[in-house]
């Protein structure tokens, strides 16, 4: 496990769990124990009442630079396929609730593999994204390649990853890798807000309406379709369903218990 200052665990606002790498004499760089930690930090959150929504965030020049290269350096491909990593990858996709990333400064490889596990993606207009792994003369593991194709397009995910170039919080944006862009070292603050205002929603219709949005990814449309209906006819019977529509019809605010 990473030490105790490796990911620093916040309460910035009512509902909202900041998640901060804090590796910054390694540019955040993803070592498995961190990745585990992130991981728990997640799991430990989606079992939390008190918790309807992450944010993670990095430093102010760095959100994460990538995998930890001296970690990956002696390992052979039985060592690779044999990893642990992929187990924690999964684990942090497989949140139930919303997850905001906030960056600010350089996002590579497995820190740019990290910002595509989250749901909504506010950027520093001076964020910088990339997948520079070929420059090692590997290939993205993480997402680099299967997920960055299905967020940008199979064009321009050929460019980033054979080039290992990086692309501007503009280029991000205009990409759809990232939702919003805000001034330089406002991205947090504004990544909190974001999630301040999801958490004062419906918990139980925050997660289904996650999990609907995510399924695009790998469910056929008539599939998805039905698995979308299913979710909606389900929070039919949630306290909150209720609630939602008689403060709409009382012109007052709802007030969501999360049943």
């Amino acid at each position: 496990m990473p030490s105790a200052n490796e990911l620093l665990i916040e309460i910035p606002a009512d509902g909202v769990r900041l998640l901060r790498l804090n590796r910054p004499e390694k540019r955040n760089a993803l070592a498995t124990p961190l990745l585990a930690e992130i991981a728990y930090a997640l799991k430990k959150g989606d079992r939390d009442k008190g918790v309807r929504v992450f944010v993670i965030t990095g430093g102010d020049k760095i959100f994460a630079a990538g995998a930890d290269i001296n970690e990956m350096a002696p390992k052979e491909a039985p060592e690779g396929l044999a990893d642990e990593r992929p187990a924690l990858w999964a684990a942090i996709r497989a949140t139930r609730k919303p997850v905001v990333a906030a960056v600010e400064g350089w996002c590579l490889g497995a820190g740019n593999e990290l910002l595509m596990c989250c749901d909504i993606a506010v950027a520093s207009k001076e964020a910088k994204f990339g997948q520079p792994e070929t420059n090692l003369g590997i290939i993205p593991g993480a997402g680099g390649g299967a997920v960055l194709a299905r967020l940008v397009g199979r064009s321009r995910a050929m460019k980033m990853v054979l080039t290992g170039a990086a692309i501007t919080a503009e280029e991000a944006l205009q990409y759809g890798l990232v939702a919003e862009l805000a001034e330089a070292g406002e991205a947090t603050a504004r990544a909190i807000g974001l999630a301040s205002e999801i958490a004062g929603r419906a918990p139980l219709a925050m997660q289904q309406a996650k999990a609907v949005v995510n399924a695009a990814f790998d469910t056929p449309l008539a599939a998805h379709l039905a698995f979308e209906r299913q979710a909606f006819s389900l929070l039919f019977s949630t306290e909150d369903k209720k609630e939602g529509v008689n403060a709409f019809l009382e012109k007052r605010q709802p007030v969501w218990k999360g049943r």
